[in-house]
């Protein structure tokens, strides 16, 4: 007796979580509502959904709504269309993924052809069911007549399966996620060296432009060719009798030099 509660509150557990993507919300007229789910490849997705109109006389939503229908479009990663189709106010669509990655799923009424529902808003209540989710395992063991471990082993066979697809998708983000990083570094790295190269240039550019403007105002020519040779030649070749004279000539050349560098500045 313990094995069948076991097994009960296992597949009470399972439902639990099969139901754990269901939602519901409003929708405007000609309003659209997308929603973007992470899906491996080669996996199963099921939604379903149910429509409920907003009555104004009784200031709740209708348990149904008849004549009024739901279109479903979803797309790929790569933006292709893979299902694109009217349903009613209560359908059930499914999709097989055979891209990795983020696909959308679209839903908007058919309000334009509807009186009674322009102006008002819509409930949706949708469920989304991916992978293991979407097996209906008594239904599975009714069908083929598996016993209680059969199916047991049938389901952990599946949710392995699941899990297997889900690490091969998350090693296809990791490689991405891989590429884009070096990528970014690269670009980081060329970016940085240019950089460098428009400084390195910049600086030369600048001191060239300076060394012009100098020697267009005969600066660097006094301070280069009369300065520097006339003291060079007064320290290397000095006449004797001006050695006693030395320090007093030097004071008097220092002391002179602000007057000149006015007047050459001013030529």
């Amino acid at each position: 007796m313990t094995p069948v509660v076991s097994f009960t509150g296992f597949l009470v557990a399972f439902a639990w979580l099969s139901l754990s993507n269901a939602l519901y919300f409003h929708i405007g007229e000609t309003e659209k509502k997308c929603f973007i789910e992470e899906i491996p490849d080669e996996t199963m997705v099921i939604g379903k959904y149910k429509t409920q109109l907003w009555d104004k006389q009784t200031a709740s939503f209708l348990p149904s709504t008849p004549g009024l229908g739901m279109h479903v479009e979803i797309k790929d990663p790569d933006t292709k269309i893979i299902l694109s189709r009217q349903y009613g106010s209560e359908g059930r669509f499914t999709f097989t993924s055979h891209t990795p990655g983020e696909h959308q799923i679209c839903l908007h009424s058919n309000s334009t052809k509807m009186a009674l529902f322009a102006g008002g808003k819509l409930r949706v209540h949708l469920d989304i069911q991916v992978g293991e989710h979407t097996n209906n395992y008594p239904e599975i063991a009714a069908k083929d007549k598996l016993t209680e471990l059969q199916l047991r082993v049938r389901q952990l066979l599946d949710q392995v399966e699941q899990i297997q697809k889900e690490q091969n998708y998350q090693r296809y983000r990791e490689e991405r996620f891989r590429m884009t990083s070096e990528s970014t570094n690269q670009r980081v790295l060329w970016w940085s060296i240019a950089q460098t190269l428009i400084l390195m240039v910049t600086g030369i550019w600048q001191m060239r432009h300076l060394k012009s403007f100098f020697e267009a105002k005969k600066l660097v020519g006094y301070m280069r060719g009369e300065r520097t040779t006339t003291t060079t030649f007064l320290v290397i070749f000095p006449p004797p009798e001006l050695l006693s004279e030395l320090p007093l000539m030097e004071t008097r050349l220092l002391s002179k030099l602000p007057l000149m560098e006015t007047r050459l500045a001013s030529i």
